[in-house]
């Protein structure tokens, strides 16, 4: 059945993505007293996105039933979790019921009788949906001046998180939504833990990520609805399961794409890596180390006397307030006829430079290079800005 499958592929997009989570959050911060019970909780709710998917696909009865065991851990796992974000311990009663209902409803669905099924899903679902409305109580009424200012914007997004899979959670539960075409709760899980790697990063990442993912999102259903338009016979309920389909994949394999380029870049060191590390103390020393980096290859120093064909008197006054000029910007707030612009154009002109970096405008000393339009982007950017700076701090050799 459509349905069925449709299930089946959302919550194995679910466990891969929410494995992957677990791996670059262990990976960032691996002794970290916080990793190990996200990692814990990520990991339980993946082990039942895998089950759910597997028994669903196959329609094996027995992994079914298994798989309403780490279901019903998951409110205590996201206790524990709450109590480490939270920097103290839940009320010792809530960890009791927690710990309790969450083994007895463990033991009935795996070893119940199947005519208690209806009876455990419906109770199981209340459990699941009382659990995460406590933990998002706690993290909103906690004491915010007992807390770092950091602590407290994570905080903040991981509530959210936990309110916003609720009505995902909701349609994995025949019983409280029947007529539901497919179950959203492995999607809602795959938006949580991307708002949670969201909450790590600086403001300016966070915006950035926020934009690709609403990227993702609306561009997989946009997909999803395509694909759906394809079959003779598309309904309302078929074009929501292509598009949820669509959107777990397409959140799945972005986790993926991001946990790959995170371990890529930390094998290749960048150019701020580079000078770090680097036993170079002189100016041109580090120009040397700089010149081993792609962006930098092309990089060559003009100090006033290889200038001279420029007119180096003429450009001490135009570069005296700049420090990184782009061709692309020219003429850089004057007018193109201005003669230390003309002049700073040709000698870019001449070079086939992108950028020039002023290390010193009087006397004049500048870096000339050609940044590739591969490599153009803000990040690269802002490198130039951090070497100029860098480089203008370093001492001449004697």
């Amino acid at each position: 059945m459509p349905s069925v499958v449709a299930d089946s592929v959302v919550n194995l997009c679910g466990a891969i993505g929410l494995a992957v989570a677990a791996v670059m959050l262990h990976r960032r911060d691996p002794r970290g007293p916080q990793t190990a019970r996200l990692v814990a909780l990520l990991a339980l709710v993946a082990s039942l996105f895998l089950l759910r998917g597997i028994a669903w696909w196959t329609d094996n009865s027995t992994l079914d039933r298994i798989s309403l065991i780490p279901a019903a851990l998951i409110p205590l796992g996201a206790l524990i979790v709450t109590e480490g974000l939270l920097r103290r311990h839940a009320h010792r009663r809530l960890k009791v019921a927690a710990l309790v209902g969450g083994g007895v409803l463990a033991l009935a669905g795996a070893l119940g009788p199947v005519e208690l099924e209806n009876v455990h899903t419906a109770m199981l679902s209340a459990f699941q949906l009382a659990g995460f409305a406590v933990c998002a109580v706690l993290l909103i009424g906690r004491g915010r001046a007992d807390l770092l200012a950091w602590e407290n914007r994570a905080i903040d997004r991981v509530a959210f998180g936990a309110v916003l899979v609720i009505p995902f959670i909701i349609t994995d539960f025949r019983v409280l939504a029947p007529d539901m075409p497919v179950r959203l709760g492995a999607l809602g899980a795959l938006l949580a833990v991307t708002a949670i790697l969201l909450a790590g990063a600086n403001d300016e990442t966070q915006r950035q990520g926020v934009l690709l993912t609403v990227l993702r999102i609306v561009g997989a259903a946009l997909l999803g609805a395509a694909a759906a338009a394809l079959s003779a016979d598309v309904d309302a309920a078929q074009l929501m399961r292509h598009c949820a389909v669509a959107v777990a994949g397409v959140l799945a394999i972005g986790l993926m794409g991001d946990a790959l380029r995170a371990v890529l870049e930390a094998r290749q060191p960048g150019v701020l890596d580079s000078i770090g590390a680097s036993a170079a103390t002189t100016r041109d020393a580090l120009i040397v180390e700089l010149a081993r980096q792609p962006i930098f290859e092309s990089a060559r120093r003009y100090r006033e006397a290889d200038l001279a064909a420029y007119d180096p008197p003429l450009l001490r006054d135009f570069l005296a307030a700049r420090r990184v000029l782009r061709r692309a910007d020219a003429p850089w707030g004057l007018a193109a006829t201005d003669p230390a612009v003309e002049r700073m154009v040709a000698l870019m002109t001449a070079r086939h430079a992108t950028h020039v970096i002023v290390l010193s405008h009087d006397p004049v000393d500048l870096i000339v290079l050609a940044v590739s339009v591969i490599s153009a982007d803000p990040a690269t950017e802002t490198a130039l800005a951090l070497v100029r700076r860098l480089l203008v701090q370093a001492p001449e050799a004697s």
